[in-house]
């Protein structure tokens, strides 16, 4: 299981770079939405390409369609939004804050989610130490605001 760790590692260093990349094309564009269109595909080729190759991309068929929970559908709704606040914000604030702020809201409300069993999570209790870690985190991006 170590290498999904390593997974998750590489794919948090790639969401550290991309608010910079998304922002650089963003401010080269007259229109700069027109950035998240060319995301979007970039997203859509890669998951074609690694399901191609995986063999893991099949279309659903009406019954698994019937049994997705309604707030399961907004997953890219999300996505479009985070990658809209990379276009218009990152580049005002920083990278040290956009991804802090990120990543500390994040995990403030995987706490959330976690607690509650929330959209599709096991229930996993809000210790003391996971809030004192979430608390940590809100007082370290603090520092990284102000300084």
């Amino acid at each position: 299981m170590w290498y999904l760790y390593g997974a998750v590692l590489i794919a948090g260093i790639a969401n550290a770079i991309q608010p910079g990349q998304n922002s650089t094309l963003a401010r080269s564009f007259s229109q700069p939405l027109v950035a998240g269109l060319v995301v979007g595909i970039g997203t859509a080729l890669t998951v074609l390409v690694a399901g191609l190759v995986s063999r893991r991309l099949a279309w659903p068929t009406p019954q698994e369609l019937s049994q997705v929970p309604w707030w399961a559908w907004g997953g890219g709704i999300l996505g479009g939004g985070i990658v809209t606040t990379q276009l218009l914000v990152a580049r005002q604030v920083g990278a040290g804050v956009f991804l802090g702020l990120l990543v500390t809201a994040g995990v403030v409300t995987s706490i959330l989610l976690d607690h509650f069993g929330w959209v599709g999570f096991e229930e996993h209790p809000a210790s003391l130490w996971r809030v004192l870690g979430g608390l940590l985190m809100v007082a370290g991006v603090a520092l990284v605001a102000l300084f």
